[in-house]
């Protein structure tokens, strides 16, 4: 109940900034009296000799700066090209319009409608143990025989109890590790409760195992066909580039999870397993053979992942090995790759860039934790580990395994749903994450396109906000964008590709 209380003052919050738009009081330090047009709310910034303006809702126009000029100053031609894309941008209205407010207020809330529905991703961590030695590994994995690091039936069950306290009609509870299927039995006796519990419930249940398909046999896949349960997995490039990413005795990890990744497709489908990479130092100069490895694996697509700042890529040195700049290279050698291969004819995706293009060209939410404003930390994602402990997203858990538990939320053994949500500190991380009123966020033209994350700037800079001048977070954000809106502006053949992922 409480919950609900909080969630209809965030959706008060979200109507009030939309209604602003409809006051005319909003407006009245940026008119000017004999214009034909009035201002709408915009942000702006120099690039490549123009300026990029954004609009609350991620509406884009280029100006010159005379354009810009003249447009502020309400001078500009209404008969121009400027003038016309303004206006059906939302970056201005003529007196006496009222729909384009209407408009762009019911472009904000769509946006910010994900909230509505409160925690869908839920992610049990069944085991810390593992059977491979990453030296990226981002959560601190124990050995295979540290029993001790699984969940129990008592823990499980009071985190099912929280996953149903959630009001989302949309239920996503994902296993993780360590490697989650060394805790099989486990994994069985959660999807069998969660059903039970649906059956009186009747939410949209889904159910996904991330795992490094080393233990897969045809009991488990059995059991993953019956439940209807999807697989995801790691692939991180050729034998080569695999096998030295993620080690593991017999060295033999790309061989087993190439052979099983068929082995899935032919018992659950083959849409029931997707894969991820992760961009090691070694990743960076074999942009095209990584890509080739997953059209050889049947994949219809890649997210290029670099580096987290957390577990053992910092025990290890490993995020120390390339920065931003140099992973930016490597996305744009791999982009300019899978722009050849659709130009071929055949259909091949880079997954972020398609959540990219989404938050500019589209009004709805992608639900994708790391672009949210403000965070979905708490909000979208939860995580319950191995020992009752909660925490406000997948990062939050691997920054604990650092001895850094700032943003662990509580333990459900101990604590009730309540206290864990509302009482916690999970409202103040929330609160500090909001771009709308976040220093460097709030007047950046990027932020339609880009979120916050507390947790990576906290592990890199110890403040929940960040110095953003100083942040890879936003220069990724800012780079990429600018990347792909040159393709959308000047080149008609990867245009039309990009706008085909979208």
């Amino acid at each position: 109940m409480q919950t609900q209380i909080w969630l209809n003052e965030m959706d008060k919050k979200i109507s009030g900034l939309a209604k602003k738009f409809q006051s005319p009081d909003f407006y009245s330090n940026i008119q000017t009296e004999g214009s034909s047009y009035k201002l709408l709310p915009f942000n702006f910034e120099r690039v490549k000799g123009d300026y990029l303006l954004t609009n609350e809702v991620g509406e884009y126009v280029r100006l010159k700066e005379e354009e810009l000029t003249a447009f502020v100053h309400q001078r500009l031609d209404t008969s121009s090209k400027s003038y016309a894309a303004l206006k059906s941008r939302h970056f201005l209205y003529e007196a006496g319009e009222e729909s384009p407010i209407d408009l762009l207020s019911l472009k904000l809330r769509t946006k910010h409608s994900v909230y509505r529905q409160f925690t869908s991703l839920h992610i049990f961590v069944v085991s810390l143990r593992c059977d491979y030695s990453c030296p990226y590994c981002q959560v601190s994995r124990k050995k295979e025989a540290a029993s001790e690091y699984d969940m129990d039936e008592a823990t499980a069950l009071r985190s099912l109890d929280f996953v149903f306290r959630t009001p989302s009609e949309y239920i996503k509870i994902e296993f993780q590790g360590g490697e989650p299927l060394l805790n099989w039995e486990m994994i069985k006796f959660i999807v069998i409760e969660a059903e039970k519990i649906n059956k009186i419930e009747g939410r949209n249940l889904a159910f996904v195992i991330a795992t490094n398909l080393t233990l897969v046999n045809d009991e488990i896949l059995e059991f993953c066909y019956q439940h209807n349960i999807l697989v995801s997995t790691s692939l991180d490039g050729p034998s080569e580039i695999h096998d030295r990413n993620r080690p593991r005795p017999g060295k033999d990890g790309h061989e087993i999870v190439r052979r099983n990744i068929e082995k899935v497709r032919s018992r659950l489908g083959p849409d029931k397993i997707s894969a991820l990479m992760t961009t090691s130092e070694l990743s960076l100069s074999s942009s095209n053979e990584i890509i080739d490895e997953y059209l050889d694996a049947g994949f219809n697509g890649i997210f290029l992942r670099p580096l987290s700042p957390y577990g053992f890529a910092i025990k290890t040195h490993q995020i120390e090995k390339y920065d931003f700049e140099r992973f930016f290279e490597f996305y744009k050698e791999s982009l300019g790759y899978i722009f050849k291969i659709n130009e071929s004819g055949v259909t091949f995706t880079e997954e972020y860039t398609s959540l990219i293009l989404r938050k500019i060209f589209q009004s709805y939410p992608t639900g994708y934790v790391d672009l949210q404003s403000p965070a979905g930390a708490g909000l979208s994602a939860i995580v319950f580990n191995y020992d009752g402990d909660v925490y406000a997203s997948d990062e939050s858990r691997m920054l604990a395994e650092m001895e850094d538990k700032r943003f662990k939320l509580g333990n459900i053994l101990t604590d009730s749903y309540e206290t864990i949500f509302l009482e916690s500190g999970l409202l103040d991380v929330i609160e500090n994450s909001l771009t709308d009123s976040m220093p460097g966020c709030y007047q950046c033209a990027y932020k339609p396109f880009c979120g916050s994350d507390p947790v990576y700037h906290y592990a890199t800079q110890k403040d929940f906000v960040g110095h953003k001048a100083f942040s890879s977070f936003c220069v990724k954000t800012k780079s990429i964008v600018n990347y792909l809106l040159d393709i959308m502006e000047n080149d008609p053949v990867r245009r039309n590709i990009l706008q085909s992922w979208i």
